[in-house]
């Protein structure tokens, strides 16, 4: 574990202007899914200051966590934690799903957390692209 934690430090000790990118990228992003969700009537956040909590206090650590693995392993630990966020979000009912949802429809109400955790795993290796070309684009001109 001790292991573990000093290469999270490394992982984690970063320019405060890409952690001030990732911020400011995934809570429009977040506020974007949210919005789209209660658009589309397929899930959404109870309250929206979750948007926080979920997009910048969860996934921006994660997303710095992985950031240097490859696409395959950005996703699969993003499936990981995805899926956990998912759970439990329906779990403890801070996010509510619409009922016969469209993605419900498609497949299945049975189904419908693990496909919501199989889509947004992706926004780990997606977030951290974007977020890099945005980063070295505003902040590391030559």
């Amino acid at each position: 574990m001790k292991k573990f934690f000093q290469w999270a430090k490394t992982q984690l000790r970063v320019d405060k202007k890409l952690v001030l990118t990732y911020c400011v990228f995934y809570f429009l992003w977040g506020m974007g899914m949210n919005w789209f969700g209660i658009e589309m009537e397929i899930a959404k956040f109870t309250s929206w200051w979750q948007v926080f909590s979920c997009y910048i206090f969860y996934m921006v650590p994660i997303s710095l966590l992985v950031r240097n693995l490859p696409f395959h392993a950005q996703y699969a630990y993003g499936l990981v934690a995805m899926g956990l966020l998912e759970f439990f979000g329906y779990y403890f009912e801070t996010s509510y799903a619409y009922p016969n949802n469209s993605i419900e429809q498609a497949f299945g109400i049975h189904n419908f957390t693990l496909g919501m955790a199989l889509f947004f795993a992706f926004y780990f290796p997606l977030g951290n692209w974007v977020v890099w070309k945005i980063y070295s684009g505003i902040f590391k001109r030559p």
